[in-house]
């Protein structure tokens, strides 16, 4: 029997896929993950049999619920639909589709519309943190094109900022789960984070790279990757997140010296593939490892003075501008960013 469901396709930042009501999705967790892969077309490297794009940063999905947690709007889901196995997690979160929720919500009518701007407060289920998104709604309706441009998406839209609270350490217990701002592993230096996403920082020099290359190339480097894998494996533990050989974190970041007038530059492998820009939550717990002293991103980013700090975060599309602002202590507090959205279909997808 084929499954269908209501569904809106959207580009939510640098990533693109399903946006769903959760009402809207089947209620056993199994039936719901094999209507998704049948939806994107996976286990399939082409995933030419579904919606997929053939990479993961489009093979994404948002569940939206409206909640019921005081002074939050909507609940969200976020679901990564593995491209060539027949996987789906919700071992992470996502920045990007997050980008698409509040207007999503407002679409679907979960949250009504309140003068030119409309705030919408969003739960993410997949780390307890509350986002909130900071919607174009003139007159009632979400709008869409205006002058934002962000790094990795042609052209421009209306801008959308996010704001994260209490992001330190959403997976792993702690901003820095280990305690320490430096670990050696495999005889390389790394900072493991989470300040929002789980991520391991090292200098792209002690894996064999300049930390410059495109992404091709470091896709194609298969000795710097294996290398990383390694390090990958033996921290998962150390970084509360269990065995993580089947999982899609924590994210591996390769950092250099900043060329473009930023705080830093990097390379993200997603785990396994290396990320044609960087992921939100990514960039962020990048930004913050450059307030870790003594850590490998402090040893080349360049910091601005000020209680908040505003760090590009330079990736292989562009620049990602990181907004993070710390206390007394340097401890940081509050972090955010800039993302743009686009509703590309709206109708009934088949399973």
């Amino acid at each position: 029997m084929t499954y269908s469901a209501p569904c809106m396709w959207m580009r939510g930042g640098t990533s693109k896929g399903g946006y769903f009501l959760a009402e809207d999705l089947p209620a056993d967790t199994a039936a719901r993950d094999a209507f998704l892969l049948r939806v994107m077309g996976s286990p399939d490297p082409r995933q030419i049999d579904g919606m997929g794009g053939a990479d993961p940063l489009t093979s994404k999905v948002g569940v939206v619920k409206k909640s019921s947690r005081e002074g939050v709007d909507v609940d969200y889901l976020f679901l990564q639909v593995f491209v060539d196995q027949a996987i789906v997690t919700d071992a992470q979160n996502c920045g990007n589709i997050l980008a698409g929720i509040g207007p999503f919500a407002i679409e679907r009518g979960l949250v009504k519309p309140t003068g030119d701007e409309t705030r919408v407060a969003i739960f993410m289920e997949n780390t307890g943190q509350v986002a909130v998104a900071t919607v174009q709604t003139p007159g009632g309706t979400v709008r869409y094109d205006g002058d934002a441009s962000i790094s990795g998406v042609p052209g421009t839209a209306a801008p959308i900022p996010l704001a994260f609270r209490d992001t330190a350490g959403s997976s792993c217990g702690a901003l820095l789960p280990t305690g320490n701002g430096v670990d050696v592993i495999d005889g390389v230096p790394v900072t493991m984070i989470d300040n929002g996403m789980p991520c391991v920082v090292m200098l792209a020099s002690d894996v064999g790279v300049t930390g410059y290359e495109d992404r091709d190339t470091l896709d194609a480097n298969a000795e710097m990757k294996a290398k990383v894998e390694a390090i990958r494996l033996k921290v998962g533990a150390m970084m509360n997140l269990g065995d993580v050989t089947e999982k899609s974190v924590p994210k591996m970041m390769l950092v250099a010296p900043p060329k473009e007038g930023g705080a830093i530059a990097v390379r993200s492998l997603i785990p396994h593939r290396v990320h044609a820009s960087i992921g939100v939550l990514g960039a962020v717990s990048v930004a913050t490892a450059c307030l870790i002293e003594g850590s490998p991103a402090a040893s080349v980013a360049v910091v601005p003075e000020g209680a908040t700090k505003t760090l590009g975060v330079e990736h292989p599309t562009g620049v990602t501008e990181c907004v993070v602002t710390v206390d007394g202590a340097g401890q940081p507090i509050e972090a955010g960013m800039l993302r743009t959205a686009r509703k590309l279909m709206d109708g009934v997808v088949f399973g």
